[in-house]
Order: C-alpha cells, then sequence, then structure tokens
C-alpha cells in the first residue's frame, strides 16, 4: 500500500486473463513472449474516475479496429470488460486511476495471446501537467506527412507496444531540457507527440489533425473534446498544421487519455501566453485539475 493525496491505495494492481488478480510480483509473461522479444502487441490506456474507465467502449473499439490491421486474435469484447472489471474491482472513487489493457500475441512457440490489464494510480507529474502547462520542442520525424498511409503493408495509427521510436523521443525530451516534443513531417506539418495528440484554436475553431491522411493516432479524448466543442460555443475541425501556424494560434494543448489536456506554455523555445479557454476544455473533459 502507498498513500497519495486522497488516501491509501494500492501501488499496483495486475489482473490476466485466466488467472484474476495476481501480486504485482508475480511473473506475466513467458521469456519467449513476442511482446517482449519483437514488440509485437497492443495496449490500450484509459483514465479511471469514479472508479470507473472512461470511454472504455472507445478505447476497446480502437483496440479491435489495431487487432484487425496486425492479425491479432482478440479475446472477446465482454471478457476484456470482465478482466478490467476484475483489475479495478474495489478501487477508491476518489482516487484517479491510469488502467492499461494490454494484448501481446503470446508464445513464440504459438498458442494464445498474452492478456493482462494494469491499474496504477495516475502520477502526480501527469496531474501537474493539466495545472501548469508544458514546455514542447519539434523534433523532425523524418517522413512526409502522408508517408505512412500510403503503404498499404504498414498498419498505422495503432497503439502498439513496440514503443521504441517513442521512448526515444522522451528522451530526447528529457535531454533538451523540456517535457515533450511534437513531431513535425518532413514536408513540414506538425503531427503528433510521442503519446499525445495535439490540438490548437484559432479563433472560434477548435482543431486536431487528421488521422486518416497522417496515419497518427487516432485520439479517444481528443475526438470526444471536438465531439462537444459546440457546448463551448466552438467549431471543431480536422487540418493540416505547420509550426508557425500553432506559433500563431490563440491556444495549444496536447491531448491524451491519462494526462488529459495540458496546454503547451513554451513550443519550441517560444513562451505562449495562457490561453483563456483553458479552464472551460477542462471542465467539458470532466478531468480533475486542483
Amino acid at each position: 500500500m502507498v498513500t497519495s493525496s486522497a488516501g491509501t491505495v494500492p501501488a499496483a494492481r495486475i489482473a490476466v486473463l485466466g488467472r484474476g488478480l495476481i501480486p504485482v510480483d508475480e511473473p506475466v509473461l513467458r521469456g519467449d513472449d513476442l511482446g517482449v522479444l519483437r514488440g509485437d502487441g497492443l495496449f490500450e490506456s484509459m483514465h479511471l474516475r469514479q472508479g470507473r474507465p472512461w470511454l472504455r467502449d472507445e478505447h476497446l473499439a480502437r483496440l479491435t479496429t489495431a487487432a484487425a490491421a496486425v492479425d491479432l486474435e482478440l479475446p472477446p469484447t465482454d471478457t476484456l470488460i470482465d478482466l478490467l472489471d476484475t483489475v479495478r474491482a474495489g478501487w477508491p472513487a476518489q482516487i484517479e486511476g491510469a488502467l492499461r489493457l494490454v494484448c501481446t500475441r503470446g508464445s513464440e512457440a504459438g498458442g494464445a495471446p498474452t492478456v493482462y490489464a494494469t491499474l496504477t494510480e495516475v502520477p502526480a507529474s501527469s496531474r501537474a501537467a493539466r495545472r501548469n502547462g508544458i514546455t514542447v520542442a519539434v523534433l523532425p520525424l523524418g517522413v512526409p506527412a502522408d508517408a505512412r498511409t500510403g503503404l498499404d503493408w504498414l498498419p498505422a495509427g495503432i497503439k502498439s507496444t513496440s514503443y521504441a521510436v517513442n521512448s526515444a523521443a522522451r528522451r530526447w525530451a528529457q535531454r533538451a531540457g523540456v517535457d515533450d516534443v511534437l513531431w513535425v513531417s518532413s514536408d513540414g506539418y506538425a503531427l503528433e507527440g510521442p503519446t499525445a495528440n495535439v490540438v490548437w484554436l484559432t479563433g472560434d475553431t477548435l482543431c486536431t489533425v487528421p488521422a486518416a491522411t497522417t496515419g497518427i493516432l487516432p485520439g479517444t479524448t481528443v475526438a470526444w473534446l471536438l465531439a462537444h466543442a459546440d457546448e463551448l460555443g466552438l467549431s471543431a475541425a480536422e487540418r493540416m498544421v505547420t509550426p508557425a501556424e500553432l506559433h500563431a494560434a490563440d491556444g495549444v494543448w496536447f491531448s491524451s487519455s491519462v494526462r488529459g489536456l495540458t496546454e503547451v506554455r513554451m513550443l519550441d523555445g517560444v513562451r505562449r501566453d495562457h490561453c483563456p479557454r483553458t479552464p472551460a476544455l477542462h471542465a467539458v473533459l470532466g478531468f480533475p485539475v486542483g
């Protein structure tokens, strides 16, 4: 058990398909699991609020689409929901949780996929980012914006456990002294962060980058936000954008499932004024900010 600002909670929980809840120090994966050897698997991360996974069905639908793209056979959706319910049972409603569902291709020798769920408290750093915003630097991705969608053999826009590129970008950010990076295509368009979608406000239009034409991950949180933009008197759009246009935008944010919406307060070394729309965006998403 650990003590958080909201009370005492388990440090972590793990539930494995077919085994139920297990001690956190008990092995989950075989040494020849393809998720370890080759990063051959998928995952989804969900925000647990009031003890329930937010946008659960949207996350499971995205997982199902990704599994079809990589020929990974998933258990039935009801089975996955039961696993999520097992790992979250009894979690204190007042404590934010980071809920992750992982499905690997399983043993190199064949057989069923490895499926498990983990649950931890949302890190303090993520909550601080919501309150205070983040610093971001642009980082070249080295390919044109439409390169991935033009390759019919390459699954695009999936949440793969093959995370080496994402992790390398986050390590670069740490070395560069910024909180995160924004990948930019070789033809000059902003795409996404290693773990986030980019959102920006131009006038009364809330925008994000189109996933269908760029191959970026279609974000569940940003999709929900744009679908509810009218509640704030805003219109919504998917557009290509350059870093220069982001510098001129009225507001820029990173959006992700656990961290929520974080305002970009510095972009490539240039300070940005706080956007007065940020509190209303937080409110419509329902993420705690205090």
